[in-house]
């Protein structure tokens, strides 16, 4: 597994990112038979070539949304109460409704080792990050089509699904070429 080279990563989401989106939004259209057991064979691969602490642009780019339940175990874990962890760290977001970080990075990254200093009481939405292997993969198009520009690892998903597809496109119309 290498480290991620976030310059690489910026480089290539500039050039390919349209395309990858595009590619999700046909694919959300028109899904592929067993879609979900492809992505979750590619989720393997992926976390064989990815290493989150080379990288946490996550953590960096992205804030999470924090759920009731979110604040009432952090702030517990922090000896404060839920308003004080609020104000201290959090905006409200009157568009969506959600609880967000003031700020990017995250409060609670440690730049130096890129680890989380809440990680066993991250909130929800992080310890779920990126979001690869949801049983219904048609579900989270639209998640991984804003991913794909901040981690490497919808990134690399995304485009081993698309090489696949292309792939299996290829093999139909040379069949159906045999067959003519």
């Amino acid at each position: 597994m290498l480290p991620v080279n976030l310059k690489d990563f910026d480089k290539k989401v500039a050039e390919n990112k349209s395309k990858l989106r595009r590619f999700l939004t046909k694919v959300e259209k028109n899904p592929p038979r067993h879609l979900d057991k492809i992505a979750d064979q590619i989720n393997t691969e992926v976390w064989q070539e990815v290493d989150c602490l080379s990288c946490a642009n996550c953590c960096k780019k992205m804030s999470p949304t924090f759920t009731s339940k979110d604040l009432k175990r952090i702030s517990a874990h922090l000896n404060m109460t839920e308003e004080e962890f609020r104000d201290k760290w959090l905006e409200y977001d009157k568009k969506d409704k959600d609880w967000m970080n003031k700020t990017q990075p995250c409060q609670f990254l440690d730049l130096k080792t890129n680890m989380c200093s809440i990680y066993e009481v991250r909130p929800a939405d992080c310890s779920g990050f990126p979001h690869l292997n949801k049983k219904k993969m048609v579900d989270y198009i639209h998640v991984h089509k804003q991913n794909i520009q901040y981690c490497p690892a919808t990134y690399k998903m995304v485009e081993k699904l698309s090489e696949r597809a292309a792939a299996g496109a290829k093999a139909s119309r040379e069949r159906k070429e045999r067959e003519a």
